[in-house]
C-alpha cells in the first residue's frame, strides 16, 4: 500500500482539512495523494493548470480564509516540489 501523504500533492492542503476526506480514484475509492478540490474520479479537476496558476489560486484561497499574506506565500512556496509538479 502506498504511504499516505499528509498534504495534497497538487495544492499542498493538509488532507485532514479536506471536508470530503480526500479526492476520489476512478473506482470511487479515496485518494491518499490528492484532495477533493484537485482530484475527482481519478482525474485532476483542473488538468491544464500550471504550477504558477496553482500557486496563485492557493495564495488567494489562503488570504480569503483570513490568513496574512506572508503565510500564504510560505504555504505556496512548496507547491512546485509536490508530486504532481515534479516529473520523476
Amino acid at each position: 500500500m502506498a504511504k499516505a501523504n499528509k498534504e495534497c500533492q497538487s495544492c499542498g492542503m493538509p488532507l485532514k482539512r479536506d471536508e470530503f476526506g480526500g479526492g476520489t480514484e476512478a473506482d470511487g475509492s479515496k485518494s491518499a495523494t490528492y484532495c477533493s478540490h484537485c482530484y475527482e474520479v481519478g482525474k485532476f479537476r483542473l488538468p491544464d493548470i500550471t504550477v504558477e496558476e496553482m500557486q496563485e489560486r492557493v495564495n488567494g484561497k489562503i488570504k480569503e480564509a483570513g490568513f496574512p499574506g506572508f503565510l500564504a506565500g510560505f504555504f505556496t512556496k512548496k507547491i512546485p516540489k509536490l508530486k504532481r509538479w515534479t516529473k520523476s
